[in-house]
């Protein structure tokens, strides 16, 4: 029987009060000029899970994810990792801590080979030269472990590859820096069917490594098919997070455009599903 009743958003620590989640965002705000994008978002984002965030134009998603990823500093609030206080204000600040962002346009360079951007930036050096067959060795390795066989050869162009090809190149040069959080910003936009499959399989492996994931996306077939947990952003402030098994898309949307839904036919428990 449907409740005709709105049933209150549960708390943002959906991992259980038991488990320290690997990143705690609390009371974390965010003003641009008169445009308040994020008016104090409580979320937790726990590891080996993927935690989809979700929510309409203009919600405070990106600027969510740029607050994590040290692009944006925050005008109140504050994180934790690994159950300790910490400040993100640089880029290089979330890359220490172990935060990878893989944004919508990739940020890779079509005239470089796999091997080329996956180390940009950070290349490996020998005797004060490019230690080209460590790199490459280290790329196939991470390509691998990834369940990556599409690509030929790890030296042809990033600009020869397909979308999806693409894709696995950024995701796999976020793993191959240890990372602990990877945030993927639309990482399905424009690919094909066959190609979105192989994407969303990479997210579900980069879980089942015991990894946090953060994916941002607007297609809801996607998200019910690799996220454990939904959280969902309305007018800048977090309208709860659930364990997907306990949400349709309908109610998904009604959170993204009200904030809230009245088609629960159940009450939504707090425990993410197993992996």
């Amino acid at each position: 029987m449907t409740a005709t009743a709105e049933r209150a958003a549960p708390a943002p620590d959906a991992a259980g009060p038991a488990e320290v989640p690997l990143l705690r965002a609390r009371g974390v705000k965010k003003k641009f000029g008169p445009v308040q994008a994020l008016a104090g978002v409580d979320l937790d984002i726990p590891a080996g899970q993927v935690t989809a965030l979700v929510g309409d134009n203009g919600a405070g998603k990106s600027v969510l994810i740029k607050c994590i990823a040290g692009i944006h500093v925050p005008d109140a609030g504050e994180f934790t990792w690994e159950g300790q206080p910490v400040r993100i204000r640089t880029p290089r600040d979330a890359a220490a801590l172990g935060i990878e962002t893989v944004y919508q346009d990739l940020a890779l360079c079509d005239n470089l080979d796999i091997v080329q951007n996956m180390f940009l930036g950070r290349e490996k050096l020998r005797h004060g030269v490019l230690d080209e067959d460590r790199m490459e060795l280290a790329a196939k390795e991470t390509l691998h472990s990834l369940g990556v066989t599409t690509v030929t050869s790890l030296r042809q162009p990033v600009g020869s590859l397909s979308g999806g090809q693409r894709q696995a190149v950024a995701i796999a040069k976020a793993v191959l820096w240890h990372s602990k959080l990877v945030i993927m910003d639309e990482p399905t936009a424009a690919l094909g069917v066959q190609q979105t499959e192989v994407v969303l399989g990479l997210v579900q492996r980069l879980a089942e490594r015991g990894l946090g994931v953060i994916v941002v996306s607007h297609n809801m077939n996607d998200v019910f098919d690799v996220a454990d947990r939904i959280a969902a952003l309305y007018l800048g402030r977090l309208a709860g997070v659930f364990a997907t098994e306990e949400l349709t898309k309908e109610t998904v949307v009604d959170l993204m455009t009200a904030g809230r839904s009245k088609r629960w036919s159940s009450p939504p428990r707090r425990e993410p599903r197993a992996r």
